[in-house]
């Protein structure tokens, strides 16, 4: 078969299969963390070329999802998005995901159009110049006044201050029992991230080691 028509047949098949999968998910019972099966099918119909979230990561987003009681916030955006979407968009939740890339945004916002309907507000925010680093230009008065669940996976690593400026432009949204879910946390960027932010406020830190990196759980004191 050549090579256009072996690449249409297979976005094709990604498509009937992301129907499917995306159809289940939003079926569950409010409350209710999809099974690893399930997720496989819609990280394996998602495929954003080896980007894709680690299978675990996306567990711990889901289950955080299917029980969080209020507002969350996602730095970047994609699969994961289509889970809170589904998870706890869908239960009145309200979700804020920041993107800087237009035409990223543009699929994952197609995709939510066509799979979820939920309170997702995929917001376009350029990365900005805060000063001492750079961070997502975040609409802050439109935003909820706290955030229960924070879902860390950007900006890029090669951001000037890579991740810090979470803290620094939304840290005073964080209440007590606020949880970030952070990726890549054995990166050495994300590292530094985390002590800049244990020292400028009470978290609780759990650090696991993933198959394809790790994983930190940042509970505000």
């Amino acid at each position: 078969m050549p090579g256009p028509l072996k690449q249409a047949a297979r976005t094709a098949w990604q498509r009937q299969q992301m129907r499917r999968a995306m159809r289940r998910l939003v079926a569950l019972p409010p409350g209710t963390t999809p099974e690893r099966r399930l997720l496989d099918e819609l990280r394996a119909a998602w495929d954003n070329e080896g980007f894709t979230a680690d299978i675990d990561y996306l567990a711990e987003v889901a289950r955080h999802a299917a029980q969080t009681p209020g507002p969350v916030l996602e730095c970047g955006s994609g699969l994961t998005t289509l889970l809170l979407g589904a998870l706890a968009g869908r239960r009145g939740v309200e979700v804020w995901a920041l993107e800087h890339d237009p035409q990223w945004r543009r699929r994952v916002g197609t995709a939510l159009r066509d799979h979820v309907a939920g309170q997702v507000y995929l917001w376009l925010s350029p990365l900005s110049d805060y000063g001492a680093f750079d961070w997502y230009a975040a609409p802050l008065p439109l935003m909820p006044e706290e955030f229960r669940l924070v879902v860390c996976d950007g900006p890029p690593d090669d951001t000037r201050g890579g991740r810090f400026g979470l803290l620094s432009v939304i840290g005073d949204r964080l209440p007590p029992g606020a949880v970030i879910l952070l990726d890549d946390a054995a990166r050495e960027s994300e590292q530094d991230a985390v002590r800049r932010w244990t020292h400028a406020m009470p978290f609780r830190v759990a650090l696991r080691r993933l198959p394809g990196g790790a994983l930190a759980e940042i509970t505000r004191c």
